[in-house]
């Protein structure tokens, strides 16, 4: 017998939500696997018999299964729909590009004026010695960053 701090509160879980809340994540996993395995052999199985995979109150409903025809007339118009959205949506994909990388240039020389403004506040000086390791640290991002910036921008530039 459960105790009562077991049982879910009223409202809160029902009893499927309870049992799937203290299952493991593997198992979970494998349940809804094996349940999509066994839903298409049984969907394929009932086409393949002739008839549709639409149960009503149990049973299955018979009628006749699309045939090659009506097939090839669907993939021809889903290609000439397909077609005609990427040719409405190619200008605006070329734009989205170049703005893509104008973003991005902009996001790397950020980077580097911050790298900048480091190498700025750790110079040495003869009161320092040396280079300091942040110093150079900086230098390497100030150099990587204001590369990847250029570069990104050039690109835009060439579309």
């Amino acid at each position: 017998m459960p105790c009562r701090g077991d049982l879910p509160d009223s409202g809160t879980a029902t009893a499927a939500a309870t049992i799937i809340t203290k299952m493991k994540a593997q198992t979970i996993g494998r349940a809804l696997g094996i349940g999509l395995r066994v839903a298409g052999r049984v969907a394929g199985q009932r086409i393949a018999a002739g008839g549709v995979a639409a149960p009503v109150a149990g049973k299955p409903v018979r009628g006749p299964v699309a045939g090659p025809t009506k097939g090839k007339a669907a993939g021809v118009v889903a290609g000439s729909v397909v077609r005609g959205v990427g040719g409405f949506l190619r200008p605006f994909r070329r734009v989205g590009g170049v703005l893509w990388l104008e973003v991005t240039g902009a996001f790397f020389c950020v980077f580097a004026l911050a790298a900048g403004l480091s190498m700025g506040r750790t110079r040495p000086s003869h009161f320092y010695g040396p280079y300091d390791k942040n110093f150079l640290a900086a230098a390497v991002i100030l150099v990587v960053f204001s590369y990847l910036g250029a570069s990104s921008f050039w690109r835009a530039r060439r579309r």
